[in-house]
């Protein structure tokens, strides 16, 4: 069951989605990450014809509250899909690696991670069950 923060994630995550620059995969995703301030922060990908050059939305919301100061994230809403015209469909649009490693440097391994279709339809797991094993600030200490 969700609660109200998390229905909120979601639906953050969902509007952002809309400002997608993905003409080359036409895969918009949106996401929307809590920071430790309580405060949402939400970015969408943006794709680029070099595309080692593209930023995923995971990275996009993180980069968005870093900028503002916001270096600790409790929860991240994740929202995906084809971005046909006036499509609909959403699918469980998971991080992609870089994302993982990227978001392990900010949270905890017990940050929640909730990928949605919508607000009926959604999984959340644990950061650590996606980036088991990983490798982070804690290992330079």
């Amino acid at each position: 069951m969700l609660d109200s923060l998390e229905k909120e994630l979601i639906l953050e995550a969902m509007k952002i989605r809309k400002n997608s620059y993905s003409p080359y995969s036409k895969y918009a995703v949106g996401a929307a990450i809590l920071g430790i301030d309580g405060k949402i922060y939400t970015g969408a990908n943006v794709e680029n014809a070099s595309y080692g050059a593209t930023i995923c939305a995971e990275r996009s919301a993180a980069t968005n509250a870093c900028s503002r100061g916001v270096r600790t994230f409790t929860k991240i809403a994740i929202v995906g899909g084809p971005n046909n015209e006036g499509d609909k469909h959403y699918e469980f649009s998971y991080p992609c690696g870089i994302c993982r490693q990227f978001l392990n440097e900010f949270c905890s391994e017990d940050m929640e991670v909730i990928v949605a279709k919508d607000l009926e339809e959604y999984r959340k797991v644990k950061f650590k069950d996606l980036l088991a094993f990983a490798f982070g600030p804690k290992n330079l200490e």
